[in-house]
């Protein structure tokens, strides 16, 4: 005799195991499955190993590209402390405004740190924020330089950021992108 219920033309074979059913189906024979199993499913298979990554050489001009954004990172963390440390021991006008803006240099150098990583290894995420960086400090670079008569500030940020831009537009690092 069938011990199948059937329920619309379909048996329960076909439905599938209910839950809190024992299953032979899997598994242990007799195992109680957990309710969350049997509504949710099992434990998912171990993922295969991920393959090792190929460690492609960059072109020189992207490593020169990721030291000169290297040391654009190190300047604005040290310009950082240098805001934090005279926000201290000064007198601000505004010491919220001026810890923002210890705040704000800090996160650009943290940004710039990273891009130099993306760019060292050729990442495909790096290269849009380092130019948008860059285009950043060359408006900060001309507004020092010939707005609040600081040249000796503003060009060479200029000039590190003119290098940097021409660096990445060099026909190997953008094939080196591409292929990404």
């Amino acid at each position: 005799m069938d011990r199948t219920a059937h329920v619309g033309g379909l048996s329960r074979r076909s439905l599938g195991a209910v839950p809190g059913e024992v299953s032979n189906e899997g598994g242990t024979p007799g195992r109680r499955r957990p309710r969350a199993e049997g509504l949710l499913g099992g434990a998912a298979q171990p993922t295969a190993p991920k393959p090792g990554r190929s460690r492609s050489t960059a072109p020189t001009a992207v490593r020169r590209a990721a030291v000169v954004v290297a040391v654009e990172a190190a300047a604005a963390v040290l310009l950082a402390l240098v805001l934090l440390y005279l926000t201290l021991t000064g007198s601000p006008d505004s010491v919220g405004r001026a810890l923002a803006e210890v705040v704000y240099v800090g996160m650009a150098g943290v940004l710039l740190a990273a891009g130099a990583v993306g760019l060292w290894r050729v990442s495909a995420w790096a290269r849009g924020p380092v130019i948008v960086l860059q285009l950043l400090l060359a408006v900060l670079g001309y507004t020092a330089a010939f707005q609040a008569d600081r040249p000796l500030i503003g060009v060479p940020v200029l000039a590190a950021v003119a290098v940097e831009l021409y660096l990445l537009a060099t026909p190997e690092a953008r094939l080196a992108f591409f292929q990404r």
